[in-house]
Formats: C-alpha cells, sequence, structure tokens
C-alpha cells in the first residue's frame, strides 16, 4: 500500500499542472506526482520521458524530526491521486518472486487451522492466495483498485479500503500483517495501532519493513544507509530514540523524511516514513503486545546465520526490520 502526496500548494509552480492535480485527469497521471511516493514506476521505460526530473518534496519535506502534521498540512485532500488507479504498478507487482514473501507468509499463519489472517496492504493478493490455497481464511485489503482487481483472480476475501481505518470490527483476526507498507504511510502511529486493534486477544501481529537507521553494513541501497556520516547519525539516532523511550515515551515519533523524485529510480525512493526495527517494536508494545521476534532479517536464510545476526543489540542498526507481536489477552 503505497501512498502519493500532491500538495494543493505546488499548483501554481511553474512545471506543474494544476488542472491535473485538482481533478486526478489522465494528464496528470502522464506526467509526475509533486510530493511523490513512487515505487517502481520510474523504471517502465519511458514512463517519464517528457516530464521535468525535479525534487519536487523539497518545497515542502522537512528532514526535522517533525511529524507530517507541521510540515505537510495539505497532504490529505490528493495524496492517493496516482497509486489508486495505477494499473502499471499493478502489472508490476504481478511478477514479484514468491520467495519474497516467504518468512512474511509463513509467519502470518494463524496458529489455529481455523483462525483467519488479514493482510494490510496486499498488492496484487500473493500472500492472501499462498494462505489460501492452504486452508487458511485469509482477507486482504489495499488502496489500490487494480492492485484489488488482480488480487480478487486469486481470493475474493480481497477487498479496497480507504488506507485510513481498516473495515473490520475490534478482536476480529487471528493473526494480521503489513509487508513492506509502513514507510509509505501518512500516520504510521495510528497505523500501527490500527493493526492491533482488529487483532484478537491472543494473536499475532507481524510488521516487516527497511529499516532505515541502518548503522552496520555495506552496499546498503538508500541514501540514509550510506555513508559513515549516514550511519552515524542513525546510530546517535537509535540511541537518542532508546532514551526518549525512557524519559518521555508519549513523544516518541517516528523521523519523516523525503521522498525522491529521480531517475533511475531505486527501492524505496517513494519512502517518506525512516522504519526502524526499535520503533516498530516500541509502538506495538505501547498498543498492548509482548514482541515475540525483533529481527533484522526479513527472509529465510542459512539458520545458523540468523541466530547469529539476531543474537545481540546490533540487529537494531542492520538490515531489516521484522517484529512479531502478540496481543495481550
Amino acid at each position: 500500500m503505497l501512498r502519493v502526496f500532491c500538495s494543493g500548494g505546488l499548483q501554481d509552480h511553474p512545471i506543474y499542472r494544476r488542472d491535473a492535480c485538482a481533478t486526478g485527469e489522465a494528464g496528470f497521471q502522464n506526467r509526475f506526482s509533486p510530493t511523490m511516493s513512487l515505487r517502481h514506476e520510474c523504471r517502465a521505460p519511458g514512463h517519464y520521458a517528457n516530464a521535468p526530473i525535479v525534487n519536487v518534496a523539497n518545497t515542502f519535506a522537512s528532514q526535522t524530526h517533525e511529524p507530517f502534521g507541521k510540515n505537510f498540512p495539505a497532504l490529505m485532500g490528493h495524496q492517493d491521486t496516482y497509486y489508486r488507479n495505477n494499473e502499471e504498478y499493478a502489472e508490476f507487482l504481478s511478477g514479484w518472486d514468491l520467495n519474497f514473501y516467504g518468512k512474511y507468509s509463513d509467519t502470518l499463519k494463524p496458529d489455529k487451522p481455523d483462525g483467519k489472517a488479514l493482510d494490510v496492504g496486499c498488492g496484487v493478493g500473493q500472500v492472501v492466495h499462498r494462505l489460501d490455497k492452504e486452508g487458511i481464511e485469509a482477507h486482504g485489503v489495499d488502496i489500490s483498485g487494480p492492485n484489488i482487481t488482480k488480487a480478487k483472480e486469486f481470493c475474493e476475501r480481497c477487498q479496497l479500503y480507504d488506507g485510513r481505518k481498516l473495515p473490520f470490527p475490534d478482536n476480529h483476526f487471528d493473526s494480521v500483517g503489513s509487508l513492506n507498507v509502513l514507510e509509505h504511510v501518512d500516520e504510521p502511529e495510528a497505523f500501527l495501532a490500527d493493526l492491533v486493534r482488529v487483532t484478537k486477544p491472543g494473536g499475532k501481529v507481524v510488521v516487516s519493513s527497511p529499516n532505515f537507521f541502518r548503522a552496520i553494513g555495506l552496499g546498503d541501497y538508500h541514501y540514509r544507509m550510506r555513508g559513515l556520516g549516514n550511519k552515524w547519525r542513525n546510530l546517535s539516532r537509535v540511541l537518542e530514540k532508546r532514551r526518549q523511550m525512557k524519559s518521555t515515551p508519549d513523544e516518541v515519533r517516528f523521523d519523516r523524511m523525503k521522498a525522491i523524485v529521480k531517475e533511475p529510480f531505486e527501492p524505496d525512493d517513494d519512502a517518506v516514513v525512516l522504519t526502524n526495527l526499535l520503533e516498530i517494536r516500541f509502538f506495538l508494545e505501547r498498543n498492548g503486545c509482548v514482541t515475540e521476534k525483533a529481527q533484522c532479517t526479513d527472509r529465510y536464510v542459512f539458520k545458523p546465520l540468523e541466530v547469529l545476526l539476531n543474537l545481540t543489540p546490533a540487529r537494531y542498526v542492520m538490515l531489516c526490520a521484522f517484529v512479531v507481536g502478540r496481543k495481550k489477552s
């Protein structure tokens, strides 16, 4: 489930088409979206061949550690214009390697054979389909119409939703999860709370996202992870967050960052939330979960290596963020 932001304040920018933003017409979709969250679309040949490649997100984004409320006052009006009707993205998701979902899918399985599972940001339904084939009552939600159209080819229990509140009652599912979604949402704290809300007491919540606070690693794919300067800042920020969690826990919020608009597109250029293992665990626990796993490995790896990588607190500044919480009874 990815978001595309278009703030009204950019409507008069000289490189921007006012009518496209205001109406969501096709002309807008053939150019670019200001303050953009585009995941992989830039890989389509010629998709932005005639568009100016600029980082218009700079107009509004800030790398201060502030919630969106101050820096993005007008985002809610048009944020989903591009993604909600993006058929190219749905085609792209259809080609993803199913092994990418393996660990997440297996972890999302309910403990009871008759349990119900929910995949939030289900894309074109690969995880739901995988669980459904194993006899599990799996459900999926996504904000993209084209995604859900394809997902329904696998399972009719996939549905469109508004991206704000899950369309299910409290305590409804035995397991609830999201894979690579949290880094793209407007309000990540509320998003995690809603995952817990629809989970039954004793049920599982599974969240997998990038760790943008990497301080250990080579060949990192995102600019916020690369270089000694960024790695030092990431380590310092994790330590600062730990102190804040002890001293003023009510003030803890995920940091936000700029979405990048450029070619060639690289993974998570569109991410707007600095997701990390420490805070995902913190917010799940704040919403009534007990942590069962807090790992830096989001896929299956050689078991001794997995144990080694997750043996020490260094896992909080390495690789990815994979958290399993158990909602308290």
